[in-house]
């Protein structure tokens, strides 16, 4: 896209130094396709299916495999909606991956622990926080069990992203197309909403904690999501979620049989 194209954006228009020179934002423009809203009404329901299908409790067969199946049915069903409405374009999400790319996997995923420990550290002398009862159970699983646990989060955390990228976009197409919201605006406004969402669908995990959900896992979110708004690539976004969540299940971990021993 040149700088004389009408969907070109120049520097002004992009948010200072937490967007990339180049690209935009799929979808909320017109680029590579528009979506109507019934079609933006259907991606939604497959967020929403994809969600319903992680966190409803079926005895799924397998074993200590059982889980992968929720899990990969939480990236696939919303997947699958974005291609039957936009056909050929789903991928516009998946960008390359690279050294650079890598990087920025790591750097976001060690900026995302910095700051959601501040932040929930400062939390617990006010308030008091719930812990993860799935992190918790990491310590009581043998090997095998751990393989399972980790090879399941891979499809879970792109389905994470997915429930926050896809409504992120549908968020921007509504504020600049419906309300006349300046780009600028509309990206803050887009980040903010579906950080908060995403916060709180964590609230039965959490023990219904309000103030942990909105705080913690919120900012955890819009840490994650400034990945994805520099890059425009959500595999970027998926590798420092990845990479932020394994750290924090080895050290548990780790942690666990340490104490074990002594």
């Amino acid at each position: 896209m040149t700088l004389d194209s009408p969907h070109a954006l120049a520097p002004a228009q992009r948010l200072r130094r937490l967007e990339g020179p180049v690209g935009d934002f799929p979808f909320y423009n017109g680029l590579p396709v528009a979506l109507s809203g019934w079609q933006w009404f259907f991606v939604l329901a497959g967020v929403a299916a994809g969600f319903a299908a992680l966190v409803t409790p079926i005895p799924w067969p397998g074993g200590a495999w059982g889980p992968m199946i929720p899990a990969l049915l939480f990236a696939a069903i919303p997947l699958v909606v974005l291609a039957r409405v936009a056909p050929g374009h789903w991928r516009v999400l998946f960008g390359k991956v690279g050294w650079r790319e890598l990087r920025l996997m790591v750097g976001f995923a060690l900026l995302n622990i910095v700051v959601t420990m501040g932040v929930g550290l400062l939390l617990s002398v006010f308030a008091e926080v719930a812990s993860n009862a799935a992190i918790s159970q990491l310590a009581t699983m043998g090997t095998g069990e751990l393989v399972a646990f980790y090879a399941k989060t891979l499809p879970q955390l792109l389905g994470e992203e997915l429930i926050t990228v896809l409504p992120f976009l549908l968020l921007m197409t509504l504020l600049t197309q419906c309300f006349g919201t300046g780009r600028k605006r509309a990206v803050v406004g887009a980040w903010l909403v579906s950080s908060l969402l995403f916060g709180l669908i964590h609230l039965p995990t959490y023990d219904w904690n309000w103030v942990q959900c909105i705080l913690v896992i919120g900012t955890a979110r819009m840490v994650l999501t400034m990945a994805w708004i520099l890059t425009k690539n959500i595999w970027v976004s998926t590798g420092a979620h990845i990479i932020n969540d394994w750290l924090l299940f080895t050290v548990t971990v780790l942690g666990a049989r340490l104490a074990a021993q002594a």
